[in-house]
């Protein structure tokens, strides 16, 4: 195991917050940004839905690199690809080279999200890697109040082309910070050598692990809930209840806070009590919260029947991810960069497919936002009855 120093620590903590500022910075704006380039909200959603995509992909990429070449190099080409391509969203022309870039942007974003894992595990094992990935859940969860707050903040002085340079700035900030403090966690002695075909023979090994497949569904069908929940919090609290963008951000802010709060708990929870009954808990809190958005939806209940069903989807989420990935990741310390690739490709991708769902139905009902989210739900639920029945309890070390 590497010593793990706070200043790399906090730094692996920090590269988590790629993918959430990517998605939820610019969301209060996302109404704007519809009009503005004539798109319609579903194809306006696509542009999260793209990189959503570009998360999944680039995570495959980059997690078999990483256990090829190791965590350092990867992750500082990808840095300086996300700065980059967040500056070519900012001068998009029209809707379709803005879903392209954001595509774009999404990969170069996914190699901080699947390195953080990936070197967590590498110093890590047993309880400390649950709580570590506890605390990853809860940066994520800070990063999804900053991001919506500080757009809905700079929605007063700038346009959503504006809020793309501030990820271009932040990104610059990241790398340099990478560059002073991140040292490399994989040792050559780890490191895995062959190409494509030993990229496969891994990925057939996981899928063959029934433990390995369950986590990783339950993991994606609550991310498509989430990111169903991202795509569509923003038209249901604006468009149906005439919240401002920065109204929005508060409300969001709110949820983000359950969030954290939750990922916290989760991670100290799964080290005393077991990590199959906090996700069982988790997805229970979850099916709760999507209930309460469908029968919010079916029956036009008011603001606040939205606001709590929402927050309580978040802490649902929030409660099932340590333990889910710490389900997923505990038996692979040898392939750490492509099970979390794994990983990260089923929670982002069922997250993309997810996301435009909730917007055809119309920007005036949430029903679909409620169908969706319960419907995923539901099937995170059923993947994880059978994946108690094949699976038996171990013990957190």
């Amino acid at each position: 195991m590497t010593p793990v120093g706070r200043a790399l620590a906090f730094t692996l903590a920090l590269l988590t917050i790629f993918g959430p500022i990517s998605m939820d910075v610019y969301l209060p704006v996302l109404p704007a940004l519809t009009s503005d380039l004539g798109a319609s909200m579903s194809t306006a959603q696509a542009t999260l839905t793209a990189c959503l995509l570009g998360l999944a992909v680039g995570q495959v990429i980059a997690g078999p690199l990483s256990d090829r070449f190791g965590r350092r190099r990867p992750l500082l080409i990808g840095i300086v690809a996300y700065t980059v391509t967040s500056l070519l969203c900012a001068v998009s022309p029209t809707i379709e080279t803005l879903i392209a870039a954001r595509f774009t942007q999404g990969l170069a974003g996914a190699v901080g999200l699947v390195l953080a894992q990936a070197a967590g595990r590498d110093m890590y094992s047993g309880g400390r890697l649950v709580r570590f990935y506890g605390r990853l859940t809860v940066l994520g969860g800070l990063a999804a109040i900053v991001g919506p707050v500080v757009g809905g903040q700079l929605a007063r002085v700038t346009t959503w082309r504006g809020i793309f340079v501030v990820l271009s700035i932040v990104g610059v900030a990241i790398l340099l910070t990478c560059w002073a403090v991140f040292v490399e966690t994989l040792s050559e002695d780890r490191r895995i050598s062959g190409g494509l075909g030993r990229t496969g023979n891994d990925m057939r090994r996981l899928l063959h692990d029934r433990t390995f497949v369950g986590a990783v569904l339950v993991a994606g069908f609550v991310s498509a809930a989430l990111f169903g929940y991202l795509s569509g919090a923003t038209y249901a609290l604006q468009n149906i209840y005439g919240l401002t963008p920065q109204g929005y951000a508060l409300a969001f802010g709110l949820n983000s806070l359950g969030f954290m709060t939750c990922g916290f708990i989760a991670g100290r929870l799964s080290e005393k009590w077991s990590e199959r009954k906090t996700l069982a808990v988790g997805l229970a809190i979850c099916l709760l919260g999507a209930a309460g958005i469908l029968f919010t939806g079916l029956l036009e209940l008011p603001l606040y029947a939205l606001v709590a069903s929402l927050f309580t989807l978040a802490c649902g989420a929030a409660t099932t991810m340590p333990p889910a990935a710490s389900i997923a990741l505990t038996g692979y310390p040898d392939i750490a960069g492509t099970a979390s690739s794994a990983l990260g490709l089923t929670r982002f991708a069922l997250g993309g497919l997810a996301a435009p769902l909730v917007g055809l139905g119309g920007a005036h009902t949430a029903v679909p936002l409620g169908i969706v989210t319960v419907s995923a739900i539901a099937l995170a639920c059923i993947t994880f009855a059978a994946l108690t029945r094949h699976r038996p309890e171990v013990a957190v070390s």
